[in-house]
């Protein structure tokens, strides 16, 4: 399934159909509202890490149909899970529950306990970010969802404050301690550009993407669910790290703060696995910048070669990836006309991400799905990608 970003006719199309949904469940006109997934090109597990990444909006959505009740109940429809939940804005307490419902539950929760009043409403909900693809479908619904709830009760707020409320709710709500990457790209992504995030003082700088590159995108197919533990598990041994290097580098309030010298130096304070997941997170950061100056450059080698270098770190030092995810990024990497392949996202499966010669895109497709399913009995999905804006209403003209 090919995945280039939607024309507005497409875009118009889909939040027509789910307003039509809406109005066949509720009786009523919504508001559509579409956030976008995303592939981060370079920059993993760093964000946690008040550090660096390179992630991109892609052209795939989660779409929030909204509209007002008269008490102060949310009911939600999710097309894609054929369920439906509803809950009381008076009662948003409570741990993860494990229920796809606990997404819109946090975003509600956190903007209610940030001062935000929000109105009872009726949300039909419909993704089309693959999920558990490390595409990011629970920011897109996050922020969708943010977006909604806060028209709904006439209320408005910047989209950083946004991109913060929806990380929190992850946190908080679905046991995930995920950094901010995902919801800020979620909000800020724009056409044609990778965005380079400084993830201390959100710092943003867009970055063309050159014109005789495509992003490639494979998904394994296999699954990861990051909020049992691995993912938090990762966190755990960097902070672990941060506390045992205080003891001599008392500047160091993240891993941002420590050099790769410096971990070398003082490698007896830490365990072999903190060292490996340190050494991860500083030579991480220090590939994004590199990879900045050689996009800037134009320089689609250099910037290859750093993402092999941050696959094999991932899978080596960070332990991250899994047989399928180093299959497809061997395959790629024996591919004519591919500049750099490398695993994106939380990892434990999901997908790669590819950056390769516009020219050889379509011939890149063919054989690795064939290399692929030969190497695994798995048909992969292939998606061809475009940077795509940011979070946003959709037009309601096609449907009113």
């Amino acid at each position: 399934m090919p995945a280039d970003i939607p024309t507005s006719v497409a875009l118009a199309e889909a939040a027509a159909h789910l307003a039509g949904r809406y109005q066949d469940k509720f009786g009523a006109v919504p508001r559509v509202y579409r956030a976008p997934g995303r592939v981060n090109l370079i920059g993993e597990h760093t964000d946690y890490n008040d550090g660096f990444v390179m992630p991109v909006a892609i052209g795939m959505y989660t779409y929030v149909a909204a509209g007002p009740r008269s008490n102060r109940t949310i009911e939600i429809h999710s097309e894609n899970f054929s369920q439906s939940k509803t809950f009381s804005l008076d009662s948003l307490n409570g741990g993860p529950s494990g229920h796809w419902s606990d997404y819109v539950r946090g975003v509600a929760a956190v903007l209610e306990a940030g001062g935000c009043k929000l109105q009872g409403t009726n949300l039909v909900i419909r993704g089309d970010v693959p999920i558990g693809s490390g595409l990011s479908s629970s920011a897109a619904v996050e922020v969708a969802t943010a977006l909604a709830l806060l028209d709904v009760a006439g209320l408005s707020m910047d989209r950083r404050e946004v991109a913060l409320m929806c990380q929190r709710a992850e946190n908080e709500h679905t046991g995930t301690r995920c950094g901010i990457m995902d919801q800020f790209v979620s909000c800020f992504g724009a056409a044609g550009h990778v965005l380079l995030l400084d993830c201390r003082d959100l710092a943003l700088t867009l970055l063309p993407i050159p014109a005789d590159a495509r992003i490639i995108v494979c998904n394994s197919k296999v699954k990861h669910a990051l909020a049992l533990g691995e993912y938090n598990r990762r966190r755990e041994d960097c902070e672990e790290g941060v506390r045992l290097l205080q003891r001599v580098l008392p500047q160091a309030i993240a891993l941002r703060d420590v050099t790769n010298t410096d971990l070398e130096t003082h490698t007896a304070l830490l365990s072999p696995q903190v060292f490996r997941r340190c050494r991860h997170v500083i030579s991480e950061n220090a590939r994004v910048l590199q990879a900045a100056e050689a996009l800037t450059a134009g320089d689609m080698k250099s910037f290859g070669r750093l993402m092999y270098q941050s696959h094999a770190s991932l899978r080596d030092d960070y332990e991250v990836s899994c047989r399928e995810l180093d299959v497809l990024v061997e395959l790629a990497r024996g591919m004519e006309g591919v500049f750099g392949a490398r695993m994106t996202g939380g990892g434990f499966g999901g997908c790669t991400v590819n950056l390769v010669r516009a020219e050889a895109a379509e011939q890149f497709q063919l054989e690795i799905r064939r290399g692929y399913e030969s190497a695994t009995g798995i048909v992969p999905d292939v998606y061809v990608c475009s940077a795509a804006d940011g979070a946003g209403l959709v037009s309601e003209n096609s449907w009113l």
